[in-house]
């Protein structure tokens, strides 16, 4: 594992571009350090590590996640949920303690998104059981990070989508003034449209929502 971590360091460490670094990290509004790689290049140099004759064995990915969620530069955040998103085949039941760190810890939502969709999405059909148990939870959590993932976890099910839970998760978030929650309540919608537009346009007709939930979950709809 120790082998993988400094390896992937040295790699990025060797592309490093600081006047890119500087515009990205005035883009995250000054939160994280980067190392100023654009995302193909980013992608190319983690590729190598991601083949799948190189990856290491799934019971170390706990702990590689959280080594690589530790440092400093968002390169690293990046590359640990693509790495996770590896696994997918083979989530365990206590994967979404994992996944309840990675929303939790250095939240924001480049992060946040892609978890919530690549990563609980795929946990919660494997593990139907468990969505009703935390999706509560997390919406009780006053954390808008777990709150956004209850929302947006459905994002790509498509006919799939639950859409009793999903109307049960929005009345509960709906009367917040949070930007990051109205506009995942949106967007959720709005996605959902694309399969279901009637049930999207007499969902935001019957309930009360902020203006830019309503203007995002029926943009796609004429």
């Amino acid at each position: 594992m120790t082998e993988f971590i400094n390896t992937l360091e040295i790699e990025l460490e060797k592309n490093a571009n600081p006047k890119i670094a500087l515009e990205q990290k005035a883009y995250m509004r000054n939160q994280f350090e980067y190392y100023g790689l654009k995302t193909t290049l980013r992608r190319k140099i983690q590729s190598v590590f991601l083949i799948k004759e190189y990856l290491p064995e799934k019971k170390e990915l706990d702990e590689i996640v959280k080594t690589l969620w530790k440092k400093p530069q968002r390169d690293y955040q990046y590359f640990a949920q693509e790495l996770a998103y590896k696994y997918v085949k083979k989530l365990d039941k206590k994967d979404i303690k994992l996944f309840e760190f990675m929303v939790t810890h250095k939240s924001w939502w480049d992060t946040v998104d892609f978890i919530a969709n690549k990563l609980i999405g795929e946990y919660f059909k494997t593990f139907p059981e468990q969505r009703e148990i935390y999706i509560q939870r997390w919406v009780d959590s006053n954390n808008i990070w777990l709150q956004r993932s209850a929302l947006l976890f459905q994002l790509k099910y498509k006919e799939a989508l639950d859409t009793t839970l999903l109307k049960t998760t929005i009345h509960l978030l709906s009367d917040t003034k949070e930007f990051f929650i109205n506009k995942a309540i949106g967007w959720i919608l709005r996605e959902y449209s694309r399969t279901d537009p009637s049930w999207v346009t007499e969902f935001v007709n019957n309930t009360e929502l902020s203006n830019l939930s309503k203007k995002e979950a029926l943009r796609l709809i004429k």
